[in-house]
């Protein structure tokens, strides 16, 4: 090959290479821009007011705006509300649409901030109002330990937390959880935070009114200062099912009791 033509030949692929440089240093730019507009937009921890509340003002407005539009569409009524008092908590429900996290927001005027799949974060619109909202990415099930890690700090903090340990929407039956995955009970016994169970009791529907039924408080304390295997934390998961079917349980057979008495009484 002729000097001319290998000269040219060195000369293209340096350009090449220039090219790609700029085009990785440019990738990279605004990499780090869009990590410094989302930890900026992120508020993981909210500070307390002067009652001691950790107040979020975009979510109070949000429950504004949303809470008639929500009652109109997909009527409810919660039992218990007033068990949930200030501070911090974890509240655990199962899971039936996207409506569902109204009602743990329903039951405080202070921040909740809410497990969701990490990819939310990201999304283009919503993505933004989640960090605004203080919302906690999970990669999996929640039971990594980022998430972990910002769960335990919002709760230390003295706030509020949501998560479904189904994980998912469950669309299989009306009757049976799907399978709760770890994470709320290791919360809570690390933390020593309660627990606020949340049962739907039927799936919402369009104009038909959905009822919740919200438990007292339950602290886990029996697992405290104990060295705890995958086998507790998994007993102390299935405990938190078993309350949530026993609150169900309980709200049906008064509610049938009381259909009754109204028969038997006109």
């Amino acid at each position: 090959m002729a000097n001319g033509d290998t000269t040219e030949l060195s000369a293209q692929e340096s350009r090449d290479e220039e090219k790609e440089r700029r085009k990785i240093e440019r990738a990279e730019r605004r990499k780090k821009r869009r990590a410094q507009r989302e930890q900026k937009q992120r508020r993981l921890l909210f500070p307390a007011d002067k009652k001691g509340r950790h107040v979020m003002r975009l979510m109070n407005f949000l429950r504004m705006l949303f809470y008639p539009i929500h009652w109109i569409l997909f009527p409810f009524r919660l039992h218990g509300k007033k068990k949930v008092g200030p501070g911090a908590f974890i509240y655990v429900s199962n899971h039936y649409c996207l409506w569902d996290v109204f009602y743990p927001a329903h039951t405080t005027w202070e921040g909740i901030h809410f497990l969701a799949k990490d990819s939310v974060l990201h999304a283009p619109v919503v993505g933004s109002w989640a960090r605004r909202l203080g919302v906690i990415g999970a990669m999996r099930d929640g039971s990594d330990v980022r998430t972990i890690m910002d769960a335990m700090k919002v709760l230390k903090n003295g706030e509020k937390i949501s998560l479904f340990p189904e994980g998912t929407r469950n669309k299989v039956s009306d009757e049976t959880f799907l399978p709760f995955h770890g994470g709320a009970a290791m919360l809570a016994i690390k933390t020593k935070t309660p627990i606020i169970p949340i049962v739907i009791c039927n799936r919402p529907h369009a104009f038909r009114m959905t009822h919740v039924v919200i438990g007292e408080p339950l602290e886990l304390t029996e697992y405290y200062g104990r060295k705890l295997t995958a086998e507790d934390y998994a007993q102390a998961d299935q405990q938190l099912a078993d309350v949530l079917y026993s609150l169900r349980e309980n709200f049906r057979k008064s509610r049938a009791a009381k259909k009754r008495g109204k028969k038997t009484n006109p």
